[in-house]
């Protein structure tokens, strides 16, 4: 039977390497890989693309994703890619300036390091938005910056206490600053207009544009469910699927209800049998553990220092309870959930490890997947608990670099031991552990080759900048695999994440080869064309 569609012309990444120089394609599937034998193959009818040269390699996936929130913020207040003070606030001016009819400014995705101590001041909203309320999250999502009239309309005053998940950061006098940490955000993040179903949806399907031109084909959707103003994704995603416009293969990760226990397993499980049509299922859940390093929320085994380097009484939050952990994901384990546990800080990592341990000692070996995603921090004793538990690790490798908010507002704040433990992605390949990659986006880039490059490099892409932790550079090779069936073994999705016949053909053509350049050169690599289930659903401009 004559092919569907034939690549040709260039080297193609199997398994085994790039051993391998044609693709034929029929229907959704590849039907063989070789040389020039798979030539044959093609028909009359047989669309034919030459590689010239150009990598192809199966889709990329992103393992740790939000692109709903994502897609919203792009069409409000985006602040991604700020650097400064001056900047951020120009660009907030900029933005109510053109949208005068705008109850509320909304959108997000500001530097920490652009402002002292990373937590701007609410007068620098005031000044430039004075009658209408103002609600940012920064780019890691676990703080926002509001102005006087959010913090009004919220009635937040320096008598209000700090929740028990979040702080409310005041300045000298006790007066609330402007910048609220972790729960706290939903003090005024509550208040804030809803997303219509049609902005959800056409968010997504921006986003889902978004990730295509960037060589992804699926992805986990890192929490469906409603968060710190986050709304539940769930219904666009289900209304995409039936339209046919998800184009994507999606898992979404129902959120876990910290403030409960076990009794909502049952809510979990009728929201999974709900959540699943065409290329969305709704089949693990997000458990969140602990917070970030920036803020001093990230879980750590010994506290923090301060900045004379002497230990404080802070060893970071834990949003679920330690001791009820084994408990809750040895049930969910039993229920045939995949657990996703946010992880950061040492101690957290040790908890969701822990749990996982508990989970397979109570059920016994299944094939529920468990997966840490961003381990900043992993004591040395935990790597090795990776690979014999079964438990992926989920990275995200852009931010495994130098930069002000690693150099200025973390380091200094853990120490020189406990900073050396971060990312550990080569100690972890080393150990056996499988690693998945994802980006967190909107927390950074969604562009796998940007992370690719960070991982193989320990340098942002143009940065002149120090090697961060050189031990713990990986090969092109293993990158590649973190973003391609390190991800799809997390989500699933066997028949993905390779080239090989059988598989489906979710498939990426580079514009170049990114192993004959230097590994310095990675970052420029970019995508071509890409294809979900042999369908082109992508293709850059000539």
């Amino acid at each position: 039977m004559p092919a569907d569609l034939l690549f040709t012309g260039g080297p193609v990444l199997t398994p085994r390497g790039r051993t391998a120089t044609a693709v034929a394609v029929t229907g959704d599937r590849i039907t063989a890989v070789g040389h020039d034998e798979v030539l044959g193959l093609a028909g009359p009818r047989t669309e034919v693309v030459d590689l010239a040269g150009r990598l192809l390699l199966p889709g990329f996936q992103d393992a740790h994703v939000h692109p709903v929130p994502a897609g919203l913020e792009l069409t409000q207040c985006d602040l991604t890619g700020t650097r400064t003070a001056e900047d951020t606030v120009a660009r907030v001016r900029a933005y109510a300036a053109a949208h005068p009819e705008r109850e509320w400014i909304l959108g997000g995705g500001w530097s920490m390091e652009a402002f002292e101590g990373g937590t701007p001041a609410k007068e620098l909203l005031d000044a430039v938005v004075p009658d209408r309320p103002v609600y940012l999250p920064n780019r890691d999502h676990h703080g926002a910056w509001v102005n006087s009239r959010a913090l009004e309309l919220a009635g937040v005053t320096r008598h209000t206490p700090d929740p028990a998940d979040g702080r409310i950061d005041r300045n000298t006098a006790g007066e609330p600053s402007g910048t609220l940490q972790e729960g706290a955000m939903q003090l005024v993040g509550r208040l804030t207009p809803p997303a219509t179903a049609a902005d959800r949806l056409a968010a997504l399907l921006h986003a889902q544009g978004h990730l295509h031109a960037l060589g992804i084909t699926a992805w986990q959707d890192a929490l469906v469910g409603d968060f710190l103003g986050m709304e539940d994704a769930s219904e666009a995603y289900l209304t995409a699927a039936r339209e046919g416009s998800l184009t994507a293969r999606v898992v979404g990760a129902l959120w876990w209800d910290r403030e409960r226990g076990t009794e909502q397993i049952p809510e979990l499980m009728e929201k999974r049998a709900a959540a699943g049509h065409g290329r969305f299922r709704a089949t693990s859940v997000k458990l969140m553990l602990d917070g970030v390093a920036e803020t001093g929320t990230a879980a750590l085994l010994e506290p923090y220092l301060d900045p004379c380097g002497c230990a404080t009484g802070n060893r970071g939050t834990n949003f679920i309870d330690p001791g009820q952990l084994p408990k809750y994901v040895t049930a969910l384990d039993a229920a045939g959930f995949q657990c996703h546990f946010h992880a950061l800080g040492d101690r957290a990592v040790r908890d969701a490890l822990d749990a996982v341990e508990a989970a397979r000692t109570a059920n016994g070996p299944g094939d529920t997947r468990p997966h840490l995603a961003h381990l900043q921090v992993v004591h040395p004793d935990d790597v090795p608990r990776f690979a014999r538990l079964g438990a992926t690790a989920n990275i995200q490798p852009l931010w495994a670099v130098h930069e002000p908010q690693m150099d200025e507002l973390t380091i200094p704040f853990l120490g020189p031991e406990r900073a050396a433990w971060q990312y550990p992605f080569g100690a972890l390949l080393r150990s056996g552990a499988t690693l998945a990659a994802g980006s967190d986006w909107p927390v950074s880039s969604p562009d796998p080759l940007q992370g690719i490059h960070v991982a193989v490099n320990r340098v942002a892409p143009g940065a002149d900048a120090p090697v961060f932790l050189p031990a713990e550079r990986i090969g092109l090779t293993e990158a590649l695999r973190a973003y391609t069936a390190g991800s799809a073994h997390v989500n699933h999705l066997d028949d993905t994440g390779e080239v090989r016949v059988g598989a489906l053909a979710d498939l990426v053509v580079l514009d170049r080869d990114p192993f004959a350049g230097p590994p310095e050169a990675i970052g420029e690599t970019s995508v071509a064309e890409t294809y979900v289930g042999g369908v082109r659903v992508f293709a850059a401009a000539p």
